[in-house]
């Protein structure tokens, strides 16, 4: 999400010089650096990464390839052209190195020659290839693509004359999930693997059908056959959460399964030595949250074995270790990623930690990581004050090796983050919680917070670069965020505390959480605000029906009517029996109990209501309906709906995360008590009319 660079390594189209501003703000948007995607050569000198940009010019993000010497930190750049360039994959020799390329039209697979330094594209696909995966001996790279067919037909219309403009033709659908956040309405067609010779040629389908067959991909060690994980059940579109690993051979034929249950068995990879296969999964018992679990397996299939079952944490992305007897797995703890390397007699040690991931408007969890083959992590590694730089990690510890926002970052003045003890008051457990104070803090001094919820509800956030809280903090008000029941990465009782029981007594530890931040003594208690997005946004809605202590509320992108969401989304089929025993129409009013929507009337607090016009999560009709149930009551409330934006987009372009953020401030400044402390100006680089 940062300006691209140019092959001499300076930032392009950086945002217009302006006078010098101490604190962080709207602008600083366009110029931060992430980054992504770290993939270490095999040999491990040699570090490959997507360095993701802004470009003030079009307000979209950009992605450059870089090399980073692992021994001396030194990098440059691969490709960084005036397209976009991502998942760099080396070679199992490390002599190439393939990438997506989008230069004006589809995102073509190219490879890059390291010696000679010189790229050839060797696809020329309709749509962009995904997944990328080199077969052992070099000669092939495997890939996942969608593949159009002609969708439904229900009747004709008539025939039209020659140079007639009609309306468009009729849409038909008869898909059950037949719009996505991010992408809208779908178009007819599935996920299918392919692969192609390395140095160029037509490709070659394996899978076939009306059923998604998507990545990531493995190879076997003789370079014959490609495993992959899948849903290919006639009843796949109402199985949201099952799935089994596939064997297919490169010559064709039907998938053969090596799994068989009840569950998601997903991201096979298989040992160097050809003996095994490893997976993550569960079984599946329609809970809200359920830890996803390390298996291994003979390649056959058989002699299935978990190796996770001590660990009380979800774990992902695995990868095999040279030697064959250890895999290295992700690990979200307790607000944080972690890189474990878990062995084969079940036991797990911790080889990096500190990772963070390149979402960096709320401060999740997250992180990516890379082995090789001698051993050494690759891994995005941040903390609070830093969004995602790249390290790597060799026995003593992980070493950062790029700086990317420090000659910004360092001429800031930032807001500190900071851990505070809360225990719920509805039972006692504890809560881990943040609170981050403005620049040039004084503790002697009261001042005005911000409640911040994140969403999910089965989520995470940690010590973490946030931009929107580092500008809620610039413009002088104390933030606050916590991960309460139902949060992820302290086990599956934690979270599943919310089970079929959401909202629930996550409200009693965000009010713990609000009393204990009050308790340091540094902020007002009668300047409170609340905000959220997503499950947060359910929560801050909740929120203001029950309790009239916070000042202003701003819900964004809430679900308000569970009925309505469980119909609208674009998860409807997931949500019951997951987070809902029943139907809607089978148990209305235990959906309307925990609908936001049935406190509205309870509702004194002013609330402004936050969305994307093209959210298909938590679709805009959801904003809206409390929007206008909070009119019709005559509370004070405005909407603010982000032109484009979906879901999980809504702070991709960054002239909107900046205006969201300021709309945000504005409206609260326009109930905050006066004389509360001050740090600096609540421009954050856009505002609503009449919001001051």
């Amino acid at each position: 999400m940062l300006l691209a660079a140019t092959a001499l390594g300076a930032p392009a189209l950086a945002a217009p010089a302006t006078a010098p501003n101490r604190y962080f703000t709207g602008g600083d948007l366009f110029n931060l650096e992430v980054a992504t995607d770290p993939q270490i050569s095999p040999d491990g000198r040699t570090i490959a990464y997507v360095r993701e940009s802004n470009d003030i010019m079009t307000d979209k993000a950009r992605r450059t390839i870089w090399l980073v010497d692992a021994a001396t930190g030194q990098q440059r750049p691969l490709v960084a052209g005036s397209g976009s360039y991502f998942s760099p994959r080396w070679s199992p020799d490390g002599t190439r190195l393939a990438y997506v390329a989008a230069e004006g039209a589809s995102p073509q697979l190219f490879v890059r020659w390291m010696g000679s330094g010189e790229s050839a594209r060797i696809t020329g696909l309709p749509d962009s290839p995904g997944a990328i995966a080199w077969s052992p001996d070099g000669r092939r790279i495997a890939y996942s693509m969608f593949v159009p067919d002609d969708g439904p037909k229900l009747g004709k219309a008539p025939d039209k004359p020659e140079g007639a403009k009609w309306a468009d033709p009729l849409e038909i659908i008869d898909a059950v999930t037949y719009r996505a956040d991010g992408a809208g309405y779908l178009k007819p067609g599935y996920e299918q693997i392919f692969w192609v010779p390395a140095d160029g040629g037509a490709p070659t389908q394996l899978t076939f059908g009306a059923t998604n067959a998507g990545g990531p991909v493995s190879w076997t060690p003789d370079s014959r056959s490609i495993l992959f994980s899948a849903n290919l059940s006639k009843n796949w579109e109402r199985e949201p959460v099952n799935s089994e690993v596939y064997r297919i051979g490169i010559d064709g034929g039907a998938p053969v399964a090596l799994t068989d249950r009840q569950g998601p068995d997903a991201s096979p990879v298989v040992s160097p030595d050809g003996r095994r296969i490893a997976y993550v999964g569960f079984d599946d018992r329609q809970l809200g949250y359920q830890n996803t679990r390390l298996y291994v397996m003979n390649i056959d299939g058989s002699g299935e074995q978990v190796l996770t079952s001590s660990l009380d944490r979800s774990v992902g992305g695995p990868q095999w270790s040279a030697d064959s007897r250890s895999v290295y797995v992700a690990v979200e703890d307790q607000g944080t990623n972690k890189v474990e390397r878990v062995g084969l007699d079940g036991s797990i040690r911790t080889v990096a930690t500190g990772l963070t991931g390149s979402e960096i408007d709320r401060p999740y969890a997250g992180g990516d990581f890379s082995v090789a083959r001698n051993g050494a992590v690759a891994v995005t590694v941040g903390d609070a004050l830093h969004p995602s730089d790249i390290g790597i990690a060799s026995g003593s510890g992980v070493r950062k090796l790029t700086s990317l926002n420090s000659s910004l970052l360092g001429s800031k003045a930032m807001a500190e983050v900071r851990k505070i003890p809360v225990t719920s008051s509805f039972d006692q457990r504890p809560i881990d919680a943040w609170m981050v104070t403005p620049p040039d803090f004084d503790p002697a001094k009261k001042y005005p917070l911000v409640l911040e919820i994140h969403g999910g509800p089965f989520a995470a956030y940690g010590p973490n670069f946030s931009t929107d809280d580092q500008l809620y903090a610039a413009a002088g008000y104390v933030v606050l965020y916590t991960n309460p029941r139902g949060s992820t990465s302290y086990g599956e009782e934690f979270a599943n505390q919310i089970d079929k029981a959401y909202p629930g007594h996550d409200y009693d530890d965000l009010m713990s959480a609000v009393d204990a931040a009050i308790a340091t003594g540094s902020v007002d208690p009668n300047n409170l605000f609340v905000t959220g997005g997503s499950g947060g946004g359910v929560l801050t809605a909740w929120i203001v029906g029950k309790t009239d202590r916070f000042r202003a509320a701003a819900t964004q992108k809430p679900v308000i009517n569970w009925t309505s969401f469980g119909l609208t989304s674009d998860g409807a089929i997931y949500y019951a029996p997951y987070w809902f025993a029943k139907k809607p129409w089978e148990d209305p009013m235990g959906y309307w109990a925990r609908s936001p929507l049935s406190l509205v009337g309870n509702v004194k607090t002013p609330t402004l209501v936050v969305v994307g016009s093209e959210d298909y999560r938590t679709p805009d009709s959801e904003a809206e309906q409390y929007y206008t149930a909070l009119q019709i009551r005559g509370i004070p409330t405005a909407f603010v709906k982000v032109p484009g934006a979906s879901h999980g987009g809504i702070a991709s372009r960054p002239s909107q995360a900046a205006a969201k953020a300021s709309a945000i401030l504005a409206w609260f400044d326009r109930f905050r008590l006066k004389g509360a402390a001050t740090t600096a100006s609540s421009d954050s680089g856009g505002s609503i009319p009449g919001a001051r």
